[in-house]
């Protein structure tokens, strides 16, 4: 695969759920695609570093006593008239609960995602798709009604907590959040309670 993301303008009505699973089975290779704001993306392999340093601050959350950190599932964020807005598969999570019966009947009628209301905080670490994390899917989470939205941005040598979502009621002004922390790579990154402040120090091996 590239080093770049793959990035696929949709110009259908068929499903993004749908067209989701034609990519996957199309591709050569085993692929995780995600749907943002219209556009297919096919997130680059990451490297070592950036699993480690997920991983680390997984970590970070559960030795703090969070116990539903999580990693690895998918959550579809619908329009109000129930058409899937985007399908995102975090680097790191924060779920309000386990997963319920009519979260797992979810899941199954969705093909495999699950409500995004079922995070309180998303994780992600930039590979090569810096520009995707800083714009659509920050753009997106807060759209969804994210709580908290905790970018690690590898290349830039920063840290960012986005908290306080505000989604327009039009089309006048973007999603986005109102509050943003910011801090160099190897400083703490204070998170808003009941959440611990992150320690990025693992990054700076990168």
């Amino acid at each position: 695969m590239s080093a770049e993301p793959l990035m696929e303008p949709v110009m259908t009505q068929v499903d993004p759920i749908d067209l989701l699973i034609a990519f996957e089975e199309a591709s050569p290779m085993p692929i995780r695609p995600e749907y943002v704001e219209g556009t297919v993306i096919v997130p680059p392999r990451p490297n070592d570093n950036h699993n480690d340093g997920a991983f680390e601050l997984s970590f970070q959350f559960r030795a703090a006593g969070i116990r539903l950190v999580g990693m690895g599932n998918g959550y579809r964020a619908a329009h109000k008239d129930g058409r899937t807005m985007a399908l995102l598969i975090p680097d790191f999570y924060v779920r309000r609960r386990r997963p319920t019966e009519l979260d797992e009947s979810y899941r199954k009628a969705h093909k495999g995602w699950y409500p995004i209301d079922m995070i309180s905080l998303v994780g992600e670490v930039t590979s090569t798709n810096h520009e995707t994390d800083t714009g659509p899917k920050l753009r997106t989470y807060a759209a969804a009604g994210v709580p908290i939205y905790v970018l690690v941005h590898r290349r830039d040598r920063k840290a960012y907590c986005y908290s306080d979502p505000i989604s327009p009621a039009d089309d006048s002004t973007e999603a986005h959040y109102a509050t943003k922390v910011e801090v160099g790579l190897g400083h703490p990154l204070t998170l808003p309670a009941p959440y611990p402040t992150l320690d990025t120090a693992p990054f700076l091996a990168d």
